[in-house]
């Protein structure tokens, strides 16, 4: 059993043995209490619930659109700005990025291919011809990848390379564009967002604290109905 319901139980247990009991001050704590506590309650069921003749129900709901666009302003005028992001990249130094794996993925047989081809249209085909022609050259090919390779990632690693790419990277149309992206993508997010699902994200958020506003709402209405009482004595 929920605290909310637990308040409204209690609270009309106390009205109940008042008027059983014809005692006033009881069943004036238990009416008190009960109003403030289904008050409250009321009060929450209409954030999330539209209920009709009642102006501004449903307010989480109907104004799901609002949530969106707060949510999309909040992540880039906060987080996404071009000064962060900027600062992002001025902080992670492009020594800390890995291109090892990216280079050992990368395909380097056309390259081979392309200087086998060079030599074998320049002055130089001739004298390869009197060796065996390209497929001489044919031994070198795994070699030639892996001295590549190898070249590549001794070059990515070099404090001149990470110069380069650092400045590159903070260039202002690199940032804008990585901000459009970033936009485009959190966008994309939030239009996959429903009215209902808005309105489950808010309650799981805030659902244990309203529970809160209903037991002191019984609370406090007991305490005024209590004074109540004992001023109409």
């Amino acid at each position: 059993m929920n605290k909310s319901v637990l308040t409204n139980l209690i609270a009309a247990i106390f009205m109940l043995v008042g008027y059983v009991l014809d005692q006033h001050i009881v069943l004036t704590i238990g009416l008190f209490a009960l109003s403030g506590a289904l008050t409250n309650w009321l009060a929450i069921y209409m954030l999330f619930e539209k209920v009709p003749g009642l102006y501004g129900s449903g307010v989480v709901p109907s104004r799901f659109e609002e949530f969106k666009v707060g949510i999309k302003h909040l992540m880039m005028d906060q987080f996404f700005t071009q000064e962060n992001i900027d600062r992002f990249l001025t902080t992670s130094s492009a020594s800390s990025i890995d291109l090892s794996p990216v280079i050992e993925k990368i395909d380097l047989a056309p390259s081979f291919d392309a200087l086998v081809d060079t030599i074998e249209k320049s002055s130089f085909g001739g004298m390869l011809a009197m060796f065996g022609g390209t497929e001489a050259l044919i031994p070198l090919k795994e070699p030639f990848i892996e001295k590549m390779k190898l070249s590549l990632v001794e070059l990515a690693q070099s404090e001149e390379f990470n110069a380069i790419l650092v400045n590159e990277l903070e260039q202002p149309n690199i940032i804008a564009d990585m901000q459009e992206k970033v936009a485009n993508i959190v966008e994309q997010r939030l239009n996959e967002l429903t009215p209902q699902l808005v309105k489950q994200i808010v309650q799981d958020m805030i659902k244990t604290h309203l529970g809160w506003l209903v037991v002191w709402g019984g609370v406090f209405g007991g305490i005024i109905g209590a004074v109540a009482a004992l001023v109409q004595q």
